[in-house]
């Protein structure tokens, strides 16, 4: 028989479990976020209506394809942490570990998906794949 006490079975778990890292990294990206939002709704706002190839021009620029860019990463990074928490708070066992690698993968390929639509937006006919 194992006796294991209260404070070593709560070892390591809670909000606290990560320190102070987990935190600032989601106020910072907050902070971000308020700041990239509204340039983001600008950029949309601009290109709602346009044609095709004046889209693609559009954000072929770089001031529209990086605000686009900055808001795309920020905000998945900051969805990928925050879901981490939720998933930790509402989850356990092998379904905990299968929604966190869903989450990640997830908001990772989003990323991805958004990187290489500006990319392809900004280079042109280079990008081939």
């Amino acid at each position: 028989m194992r006796y294991i006490t209260p404070l070593k079975a709560a070892e390591g778990l809670g909000s606290a479990h990560e320190g102070t890292q987990h935190h600032w990294a989601m106020t910072v990206s907050a902070v971000a976020l308020t700041v990239l939002t509204p340039l983001f709704m600008i950029v949309v706002a601009r290109a709602i209506g346009l044609p095709h190839p004046e889209l693609v021009a559009y954000f072929g620029r770089p001031l529209p394809a990086l605000i686009t860019a900055l808001f795309v990463v920020v905000g998945m990074v900051h969805f990928i942490k925050g879901t981490r928490i939720m998933i930790d708070d509402y989850f356990h066992g092998a379904v905990r570990k299968g929604a966190i690698i869903f989450s990640v993968i997830f908001g990772w390929a989003v990323v991805a998906c958004a990187v290489y639509a500006l990319a392809r937006m900004g280079l042109g006919a280079i990008v081939v794949l």
